[in-house]
This record gives C-alpha cells, sequence and structure tokens, in this order.
C-alpha cells in the first residue's frame, strides 16, 4: 500500500498547528479522555479510515482502554462493556458523522441523550472532536494515508 501523495499538513505544514490547538481545547471541556478516544475510534470506523482507526486504538489503549471495550465499539449497542454517558457519546458520533444518512442528522433523542449526560462545555468538547476526527478521516482516505505508518 502507498498513500496517494505526503498527508496534506506535511504539504501545509502551517495547518497543523491549529487542527491540534482545537483538539487540544476540546481535552478540557471535561469528557474523560478514554470516552473521546472512543468516539475518535468509532467515528473513524464508520468513515472507513485505516489510519485513524490504527492510530485511534493504540492512543485509546494509551490512555487505559481495555481490549474488550476496543474490540467492540463497532458494536457498542450490543456489548455490555460501556456507560450510559459513553453510549449517548458514541451515539452522537455517529449522528454527527453520518449527516446525509437521514433527513434529520441528528435527531432531537440522540441530543437530548447526550445532554442529560454532558454538560454544555462537554457537548462543545464533544462536538469540536467529532468535527475534528472527521476532518482527519477525510484528509487520510482521500490521500490514501496507509494504517501503521505513523506509529
Amino acid at each position: 500500500m502507498q498513500a496517494r501523495m505526503k498527508n496534506p499538513v506535511e504539504v501545509i505544514p502551517e495547518a497543523m498547528q491549529p487542527i491540534l490547538g482545537v483538539l487540544e481545547a476540546a481535552k478540557k471541556g471535561g469528557v474523560p479522555e478514554r470516552t473521546l478516544e472512543l468516539v475518535h475510534l468509532r467515528a473513524s470506523q464508520i468513515n472507513g479510515c485505516g489510519y485513524c482507526v490504527d492510530g485511534g486504538a493504540r492512543l485509546a489503549k494509551k490512555a487505559g482502554e481495555t481490549d474488550e471495550r476496543l474490540f467492540t465499539v463497532a458494536a457498542w449497542r450490543e456489548a455490555p462493556y460501556f456507560t450510559d454517558a459513553e453510549r449517548a457519546a458514541l451515539a452522537l458520533a455517529e449522528a454527527a458523522t453520518r449527516l446525509a444518512d437521514r433527513p434529520d442528522p441528528v435527531p432531537d433523542d440522540v441530543w437530548d441523550d447526550a445532554a442529560d449526560h454532558f454538560d454544555e462545555k462537554q457537548l462543545a468538547a464533544l462536538i469540536l472532536w467529532i468535527g475534528v476526527t472527521n476532518l482527519f478521516n477525510r484528509v487520510n482516505v482521500t490521500t490514501k494515508q496507509v494504517a501503521g505508518a505513523a506509529w
């Protein structure tokens, strides 16, 4: 496997620091790091970004994530390993990632469930995290970045 080109942030390195700044700000929003990593992993799975799935699983493991939760995050609805708050975050991540899949992309029930578990600052952090994850996924999938290449 070979990438189509260097990662765009290598070609335009000035782009990386602002993107990382958004991630760093989101990390200060009060959402547990493990939840953020699960959200990243799930959105990356949906988008078929092998680079981000590989890297996301590694970062989640570093954050203390267990193998059973990593193995089942793609089927989180059927797995007993996730808290209600994590399930709400994963549902929000799925809805916000699959915007074109339904007329009401992020339905009220998904939003309300997330709002029951996270305050406004935490919701803001989740939304930013999901958005940046989707940015990375789109950049890496478009340019066919190779899983494991930078890890």
